[in-house]
This record gives C-alpha cells, sequence and structure tokens, in this order.
C-alpha cells in the first residue's frame, strides 16, 4: 500500500473544485456547468469515480435500495424506478450532489460502498419538459416513435410532479442469420436461415405529491404501466430439405403501485421514516411454434401482489456516530395459471398450476462510528424471516430464518486515498419466477417450476483501494470471494413420463470477482472537457453439477464483463459528444440434457448533442454501429449428459443491424 501511495501523489493535481472532506466529496452546480446536464440523472454521469446502480428486482424494501439518495432518503417507490426518478428531477432544483465514499455518520449507505447524496433547493418553482423522439431501424424500415411529457413545482413545503410517457420500442434480441446444426463429427443435418423481428409499446404514468402533516412530511406516490411485446420468427430449412417453422411470442403485462412515506423530525438528533407500498401486476405470456412435428402452444397467465409496510428510526448521536434500527413487513403473492399442449394433446408440468404466498419480515440495526478522523466503521445486522406456502398442484409449507452481519472500514489516508474492507453474509432471495413452469425463445424448451428451494447464501470478503488523480481522476480496484450455499442452478425433474429441467439447490460453490472502475480526464493534454470512464468485472466459480458429479462454473455467470464511455463538452460549441461502448459477453447453463452457451458481441454507440438553449437540446445517435449480434450455441445429448453421448449441437448466430436515433427536448421553468 505505501508503495501505490507514493506513486500516486506523484501525480495527484491540486485539489479538485468540489472540495473533499472525511470521505464526503460536495459537487456544486458549478462543477457540471460545462456540459449543461438538463436533470439530476445527467449530472451523476459527469461524478468522477461514481458508477450508477439502479438497485435489485427483489421483494421487499430493504434489500432492492440503488446508490442514490435524495436528501437522504431514498424513492418510495419500487416500479418507478430510480433512473426514472432522477431523469424527472431538473438540474436547476439541485443545490449539489454529495459522494459519500466508504460512509459517513447520518447516511445508511444501503450496503453499497459509494452512494451519491443528491441535495435538492428548497423553492424551486415550477419546472417542466417534453420531448419527442424516434428510432430508425435501418434493416427493416422500422420506427419506434415516443414522446415525454414531465412536470413539477411546489412551494412553501407542499411538492407535486407528474410523468406521462408514451412510445414503442425495437428489440435489438431479435434479427436475422444462419442456423446450423451437426452431428459430433461436425456433419451438417440442418441448416437454415432465420428471420426475426420484436418490438412493443409502453405507456406508463407517475405522480406524486408532498405536503406538511402533523409535524412531518407526508408524501403521496402512484404509478401506472401497460406493455405489449411481440417476437415473430421464421426458420426457413435450406437442408436436408425445406421445412418452415413459424413461431410467435407474446406479452402482455399491466402493472399498478401506491404508496405512501411519512417522515417527522423527533429531536434535534432523531427522525422516524414510515413508507407503506402496494404493487400489483397481472401478465399474459404465449409462445406458439407451427412446424413439420406439429403445433407448440405454451400459455401462461400469472398474478403478483407485493404489499410492504417499513419503519425506520434514525439518531445521529454526534458528528462521528450515527444510529439507524428498524423493521418491515411484506406480504407476497403469486397466482400462476399455464397451459401447454403439443398438437392439441395437453402435456402436464410440474408447477404449471400453483398460487404461492410468501410472508417475510426484516428486523435490522446500522451504526456508523467516525473514531478518527482517517477511520469509518460501519456495522450492522439484520434478521429475516418468511413463510412460504403453496397451493394447486403443487402443495407446501416451509418457515425460513437467516442473520445476516456485515461489517466494513474505511480507511482514508489522504483526501485521494481510500482503502474499504467488508465482510458480510448475503443472502438472496426466492425468484417466484423459478417457483413456475417457463418456455425458451430461442429453442422452445420447457422447464419445469420448483417451489421447495431455499434461498443462496454467501460468506462475503471484499477489498478495495480507490485513488483520485489529477483532479477529476479516480481508479478502483476491488477483490471479492464469496462462499456460497445452496446455490440455485439447474437439476432435473423427473415424473412418470417425462423428465423436465428445472431450478434446484445444488450445494455449495465459490465465486471471485476483480473489478476495476477508472475515471481518467483528458485536460491536461488540452483536451478539456474530455473524460473516459468504464469499468470492467472479471469473474471464476465452482460448483459440482448436479447430473454429471463434476466440478464446473455457475450456470448464467458471465466471466467477464465490461463497459466504456468517453465524452467530450464543448460548451464553446453547445456540444457534447462521445461513444459509449458495452463489451461483449458469454454465459452458460448446464441442463440435464443440454448445455447452452449465450454470447453478445460488442455494442458501440456514438452520439452527439447539441444545446442551442439552455431549454432547447437536439440529440442524435447511432446505435449499434457495429451491428453486433448474439449467438446460440445448443450442445444436445442423447438423455442424461453422465448416461449419453452427444446428439448434435445447434447454433443459431443472429445479427442486428444499425438504429438511427432523434431526440428533441425542451424544457420549462
Amino acid at each position: 500500500m505505501s508503495l501505490l501511495y507514493a506513486l500516486t501523489q506523484a501525480v495527484v493535481a491540486s485539489a479538485p473544485e468540489a472540495a473533499a472532506t472525511q470521505g464526503v466529496i460536495a459537487y456544486p452546480p458549478a462543477f457540471f456547468a460545462a456540459a449543461r446536464p438538463v436533470n439530476a440523472r445527467e449530472m451523476l454521469d459527469r461524478i468522477p469515480g461514481f458508477v450508477f446502480n439502479g438497485g435489485d428486482g427483489v421483494r421487499g424494501y430493504e434489500g432492492a435500495a440503488g446508490n442514490v439518495l435524495i436528501d437522504g432518503q431514498r424513492p418510495a417507490s419500487k416500479s418507478d424506478n430510480l433512473d426514472d426518478i432522477l431523469r424527472r428531477t431538473p438540474a436547476s432544483k439541485v443545490a449539489r450532489i454529495e459522494l459519500i465514499r466508504g460512509g459517513a455518520p447520518g447516511i445508511d449507505m444501503q450496503g453499497k460502498a459509494v452512494i451519491a447524496n443528491i441535495i435538492l433547493k428548497t423553492e424551486s418553482g415550477t419546472h417542466g419538459l417534453f420531448a419527442v423522439a424516434n428510432n430508425f431501424y435501418a434493416a427493416d424500415g422500422r420506427n419506434a416513435p415516443a414522446s415525454r411529457l414531465e412536470g413539477s413545482g411546489g412551494s412553501n413545503g407542499r411538492n407535486w410532479e407528474l410523468g406521462l410517457f408514451v412510445g414503442t420500442f425495437i428489440d435489438d434480441g431479435s434479427g436475422d442469420g444462419p442456423r446450423l446444426r451437426v452431428n459430433p463429427a461436425g456433419v451438417p443435418l440442418i441448416r437454415s436461415y432465420i428471420q426475426s423481428e420484436a418490438g412493443g409499446h409502453d405507456y406508463h404514468a407517475t405522480g406524486a405529491y408532498e405536503t406538511p402533516m402533523v409535524s412531518g412530511k407526508l408524501k403521496i406516490s402512484g404509478r401506472l404501466q401497460r406493455q405489449f411485446w411481440d417476437y415473430d420468427e421464421t426458420n426457413r430449412a435450406t437442408f436436408p430439405n425445406g421445412d418452415l417453422i413459424l413461431s410467435h411470442q407474446g406479452d402482455t403485462s399491466d402493472e399498478g403501485e401506491f404508496g405512501l412515506r411519512y417522515t417527522r423530525q423527533i429531536s434535534s438528533a432523531s427522525n422516524l421514516e414510515l413508507v407503506g407500498l402496494h404493487r400489483g401486476r397481472n401478465e399474459k405470456f404465449d409462445a406458439i411454434s407451427r412446424g413439420p412435428g406439429g403445433l407448440d402452444d405454451f400459455r401462461q397467465d400469472s398474478d403478483t401482489r407485493e404489499t410492504i409496510v417499513r419503519a425506520v428510526m434514525k439518531s445521529t448521536r454526534s458528528s462521528t456516530l450515527s444510529l439507524e434500527f428498524g423493521g418491515e413487513d411484506v406480504l407476497n403473492t403469486l397466482d400462476n395459471r399455464l397451459t401447454f399442449a403439443s398438437n392439441g394433446q395437453a402435456i402436464p408440468i410440474p408447477g404449471g398450476n400453483v398460487q404461492v404466498e410468501e410472508k417475510r419480515f426484516e428486523l435490522f440495526g446500522k451504526a456508523v462510528w467516525r473514531p478518527l478522523s482517517h477511520w469509518t466503521l460501519e456495522g450492522g445486522l439484520r434478521h429475516e424471516g418468511s413463510k412460504i406456502s403453496s397451493k394447486g398442484e403443487v402443495k407446501l409449507k416451509k418457515t425460513l430464518s437467516f442473520d445476516k452481519p456485515r461489517i466494513a472500514v474505511t480507511w482514508a489516508p489522504s483526501e485521494s486515498t481510500q482503502v474499504r474492507l467488508n465482510f458480510e453474509r448475503s443472502v438472496g432471495q426466492l425468484d417466484f419466477g423459478d417457483f413456475t413452469a417457463g418456455t425458451s425463445q430461442n429453442s422452445g424448451l420447457v422447464t419445469a417450476g420448483n417451489t421447495d428451494l431455499v434461498p443462496e447464501q454467501a460468506w462475503i470478503s471484499e477489498a478495495t483501494v480507490e485513488q483520485r488523480f489529477l483532479g477529476e481522476g479516480s481508479i478502483s480496484v476491488t477483490v471479492r470471494h464469496s462462499a456460497l450455499t445452496d446455490v440455485i442452478d439447474r437439476a432435473p425433474i423427473f415424473t412418470a413420463t417425462e423428465a423436465f429441467d428445472s431450478p434446484a439447490n445444488i450445494g455449495s460453490g465459490t465465486k471471485d470477482e476483480l473489478a476495476i472502475e477508472l475515471t481518467l480526464p483528458f485536460d491536461r493534454i488540452g483536451m478539456k472537457g474530455a473524460q473516459l470512464r468504464g469499468s470492467s468485472t472479471w469473474r471464476g466459480s465452482d460448483v459440482t453439477d448436479p447430473t454429471t458429479k463434476a466440478k464446473r462454473e455457475i450456470s448464467g455467470l458471465r466471466p467477464l464483463e465490461w463497459q466504456a464511455n468517453f465524452s467530450w463538452d464543448l460548451p464553446q460549441h453547445k456540444l457534447n459528444w462521445g461513444v459509449e461502448v458495452n463489451g461483449s459477453w458469454r454465459q452458460a447453463y448446464y441442463r440435464l440434457d443440454e448445455i447452452e452457451i449465450r454470447k453478445l458481441k460488442t455494442y458501440v454507440q456514438p452520439y452527439i448533442e447539441w444545446k442551442p438553449k439552455p431549454d432547447l437540446s437536439v440529440r442524435g445517435e447511432w446505435s449499434n454501429a457495429t451491428e453486433r449480434g448474439f449467438r446460440n450455441t445448443r450442445y444436445v445429448y442423447n438423455g442424461p449428459r453422465n448416461k449419453n453421448g452427444l446428439a448434435y449441437a445447434d447454433d443459431r448466430d443472429i445479427q442486428f443491424g444499425q438504429m438511427y436515433y432523434i431526440r428533441i427536448r425542451k424544457t420549462f421553468g
């Protein structure tokens, strides 16, 4: 550490525009002036060393947090995602953004190492936004227009906000390309060409109102959304015959949410937060395939409900010590109805028709203590319990209980250097989707559901070194080891006549990760306002395959993920331009009688934005400039992989073309 510290201090520039104090860096509006951001989300994209995380889609409220707070609080909504909320927050309402690294008294870090806290102005008038956009897919001439209307305002502690979005979208997971099936010797069995397209419509409305009430503040929020998605595929063989397979998949979902949040200052050092939330979602899905073998018809109708009640008490005991404790109670339900027929013959699938109810609670206590100016300690203990029951085809009752301790230590030998250590027990959450049967878009493979699952658990050890340099530069390196138990992966389920692949607990395992995040400014070489931001994560994992009993990686885990974004703000020309790159990745799925390899190629998107006036912008994007595609390869065996040899390999190499996006945005107020 001493060598790294000595080398990096040699290139550290003078103090940045935003002053750092005990791991908290405050960025005022002047810091973002060159980029001329319109909303809080665009401001966050300019903060060195910060990578936005919108949170997890888990049940409950405590574990679903992202890494952004607004006035020290999380949004009360769950279905209204954090990214949309930040894009509805005008930049003119932001007083400053605080980047909190390694913890600070009075701030709930949500289990994250770095948090951005957006501080809003108390009085900011009325603001509005209107935007229209279109995405043009050159390969087949499709257009996907969209429009957005937003408004916010208030005074004297009463604030309101409204948002409306109406639009269409093009799904770049579809496309055209060859399909080849070969036997183990590499001799072609089937050659065909696939043509597919997918897309849909999205409509959502959001609203919120905040008002003083009973010596505190009450915020009411709501959201409604309807979305349609369709996928159509033509698979025409050229060898050994001219067989034609037609496939269609459709999905319609309706979702609504209503939330309440009440906050009150109990004393000069303590405050209370109460949250109530109810969400409901109905989804109808169908998958139909017609070919030489006949007609397969898969249909699914599911209803999910979630109700959350939560209370938190926060107390700042001194400038160096803060405490927090609270709990939440959650009721989740799923009602799933499924039918599957082949050539008119109904085929029963385990877990196809089931009603699941989960009653869960979580109690937690947290403390942040700064014993010395360069040291911060954060400790916490969470206890969760749940009762899960199912009715219908599968009847089951189980009770689960877990303790989740966490301790984090931050050492900051200087304002530009931090070392962060973290040790915790993590408990995953059972995915209701694993309880029910499903089907694959690429293979048509039907998988069974499994309600007899327990959550995956991990003891996680993590160390991070972060160094800031050149004023606005930052690099952090994180190593992480996870000792896993009750890993959820894939395993076989047998019925009297069929064998199905299903989610299952397959035992213990390990996962190791190395993550690097970089922010590199170019001011020192004459490119003022230019910046490169990038992140990369390498992963290795080890579990025992339930079919072959051999060691392998965890299904669905990507060994490498990376992304990079170069941007250049040119206020003298009223321009911002850059290039966003999302790197290629690979993931494998190990099933009873097949191994599936999915690969997504590198995605490149140059963009330019012109802001002729502070309230008007025009943005253009050249999406998928490299015409990256998706490759899916299935290695199918003559029965269980431990007893039978390879039958064939089936490869689909689907390419998706370029898209051209333009948006015109006008702000008011």
